[in-house]
């Protein structure tokens, strides 16, 4: 895999160069609550300018349905770029269209412009090949070279990750560079013990990752909404906390695996609850009850994790060589069952070892909790990207790099 190293030690000034980035950040309404995504990709972006480039930057926002959303747009996100620059940014209204075209033409060297959001054209994430090469072709004509440094949409076999840097001579950039660097220090070059902490609502989501972990990790913390599928498996009452009852079968297998292959697997030894979800907006006092894990009472929810957990977890973590930390403990958003999250977010800070917050909802709860970034070994920009590369699975836009 080229990196942008070579790319700028062979010259780019006049190049109009494609990058790729992941401007996929959370919005209400045009307000952006968290700008981490886009602080990840301005070193290569500023790297770029400063060396004479023309740079287009483009980006997925949500999920909007192959048209024009204005509830998508990228401008909030090209707007906050110009910021972080601190230079002029264009904003082409479209993708590929007459104001995509005149907002490179525009271009002088070391300028940047943001095209509207890759998603308003169905090319971009299309299962067809040939609709998604159409528009890759589109995209290719607005370049003469392409950087890779969207890492949160690398597992995505999308046309501007995957068809178009086989259209153009392709580089990673600095964050991409980064990321896959610790992802190997996770698999590859791994400092023990190795600790594994998950959470996040459904262990479906987590499955596979749990089946390479169990033959990698030393100890797996869970917690989140997937932990009441694991105390369910042991026999537990989870009154109507969040429950995946078609996948007990495989936690429970998961379970006999990880004692028969050494892995200690700790799961919550009390939990907070409450007899129904809190209000996330108003985010009004919901008063929980600390119970015991295996003493949920039938009309409860369980919605973080208990003190004691907390204090289990963070025991659990004190001496990592390396830590991976992928899923809330609880509803982090409300402050009455933050705790777990802010408990296992201290407990990373405090560890000795190397610690990755791995993206996602992880990511934003270290942010929105108030701790320092760079107290962290890494917080990955790409959850789901994180996730698949530990499953061992080939990642599209990784691939397309390396070719």
């Amino acid at each position: 895999m080229k990196t942008i190293d070579e790319l700028l030690s062979e010259g780019v000034a006049g190049k109009r160069v494609f990058v790729r980035a992941d401007l996929n950040v959370p919005l209400d309404g045009t307000t952006i609550t968290d700008d981490g995504r886009i602080r990840a990709v301005v070193p290569t972006v500023k790297a770029l300018a400063d060396a004479g480039a023309r740079v287009i930057v483009a980006s997925h926002l949500g999920r909007p349905k192959g048209a024009p959303d204005p509830a998508f747009s990228l401008a909030p996100a090209a707007a906050r770029l110009g910021e972080l620059l601190g230079a002029d940014v264009a904003f082409a209204e479209d993708t590929v269209g007459t104001s995509a075209e005149a907002a490179v033409t525009g271009l002088a060297d070391g300028g940047v412009a943001v095209i509207e959001n890759l998603r308003f054209n169905a090319g971009e994430t299309s299962k067809d090949d040939a609709e998604r090469a159409a528009f890759a072709d589109k995209l290719a004509g607005l370049a003469d070279v392409y950087v890779g440094d969207g890492f949160g949409a690398v597992h995505r076999k999308h046309a501007s990750v995957f068809d178009l840097p086989k259209r153009l001579p392709h580089y990673a950039g600095y964050l991409i560079a980064t990321e896959v660097g610790v992802l190997k220090k996770l698999t590859e070059d791994v400092q023990r013990p190795y600790v594994v902490a998950l959470g996040g609502a459904k262990v479906s989501d987590k499955l596979a990752v749990i089946d390479q972990l169990l033959g990698k990790a030393d100890r797996l913390l869970i917690g989140g909404g997937m932990a009441y599928t694991f105390l369910k498996a042991k026999g537990y009452e989870v009154g109507i906390s969040l429950l995946q009852e078609d996948q007990i079968p495989a936690v429970e297998e998961y379970i006999e695996r990880a004692e028969k292959n050494g892995v200690e697997l700790v799961l919550p030894v009390d939990v907070l609850v409450a007899p129904e979800f809190p209000d996330l907006k108003t985010k009004a006092p919901a008063n929980p009850t600390t119970v015991a894990a295996d003493a949920i009472p039938a009309d409860q929810e369980g919605l973080d994790i208990g003190p004691e957990t907390r204090k289990l977890y963070a025991s659990k973590l004190a001496d990592a060589g390396t830590v991976f930390w992928n899923g809330p403990m609880g509803v982090f958003e409300h402050p009455d069952y933050a705790e777990g999250t802010k408990a296992v977010a201290q407990a990373l800070v405090d560890a000795p070892g190397f610690t990755v917050v791995g993206g996602g909802d992880s990511a934003a709860a270290v942010r929105t909790l108030g701790f320092d970034e760079n107290a962290f070994g890494h917080i990955s920009t790409g959850g789901g990207a994180s996730l698949e590369y530990l499953e061992g699975k080939t990642l599209p836009g990784l691939a397309a790099l390396e070719d």
